[in-house]
């Protein structure tokens, strides 16, 4: 059973998720700090308490943007301590996806908060506790990938994708229409596409064939043209794209 701190300096919010982490069966107790400062405190209880005591705390739901010291200030700090608690950010802003990987977070959690995607998130955190079993997700759509906006999960059409950035653990995906954050590596998407006309162009792209427009050599330089966005080939993947885009009907 999960120990759970929630962290946010907005009271209907931090009721929500209190509510919603209460009810929960893999959580044993959750407790609400209004902001970082009240957060910290309580941890620095739970450090004399010891990983085992009354006082201990197993995973932080924190929210980043709050007055005085933020949720990443004070993710910062929970790294010093010798055995620091997991960490799940809950938050209406996307933009901060990336250096919350930088932060070893366990998840990433955009709000209104759904019930489904803080299950999601807690059931990250049981596993790495060692506090439940290991359950295979699998993705419920080969031609779709669900991303989530604004509480809301959605699912792009794997044809429209035009490339993927590679943002840490993280992947942008872009699209005609827009681009969109998942905690899914490069790599994996590389892996799991790689049958579907998708090919490395850079250590930090993935770009779909049937997209590329023009392949242009300048000054030695090969880069080729996705939509309206130029992009760098590397050296080691020059050959291996001329030769897939020759024999591209």
């Amino acid at each position: 059973m999960l120990r759970a701190l929630a962290v946010d300096d907005e009271r209907p919010s931090l009721e929500e998720l209190l509510y919603l982490l209460h009810a929960d069966p893999r959580i044993g107790s959750a407790e609400g700090a209004g902001d970082a400062t009240e957060a910290l405190r309580r941890m620095n209880r739970a450090l004399a308490s010891g990983p085992e005591g009354p006082e201990a705390i197993d995973v932080v739901f924190l929210d980043i943007q709050m007055p005085g010291l933020d949720g990443l200030d004070l993710a910062r700090l929970l790294t010093g301590f010798a055995r620091p608690p997991l960490v799940v950010f809950v938050t209406a802003h996307e933009d901060f996806a990336v250096q919350a990987f930088d932060l070893k977070a366990v998840d990433y959690v955009l709000k209104p908060v759904r019930k489904e995607r803080l299950a999601e998130a807690v059931r990250r955190a049981a596993e790495l506790r060692g506090a439940a079993p290991r359950i295979p997700v699998h993705e419920p759509d080969p031609d779709h990938i669900p991303v989530e906006l604004g509480g809301v999960t959605r699912f792009v059409a794997v044809d429209d994708i035009t490339h993927v950035e590679a943002q840490g653990d993280y992947a942008r995906l872009h699209t005609v229409k827009g681009s969109h954050l998942i905690r899914i590596p490069l790599s994996t998407l590389e892996e799991r596409w790689r049958t579907r006309g998708f090919v490395r162009i850079h250590r930090r792209h993935l770009v779909a064939l049937r997209h590329i427009g023009e392949l242009r050599l300048d000054a030695g330089t090969v880069s080729v043209l996705v939509g309206s966005e130029e992009l760098q080939v590397s050296r080691r993947h020059t050959r291996e794209l001329r030769d897939l885009l020759m024999r591209r009907p």
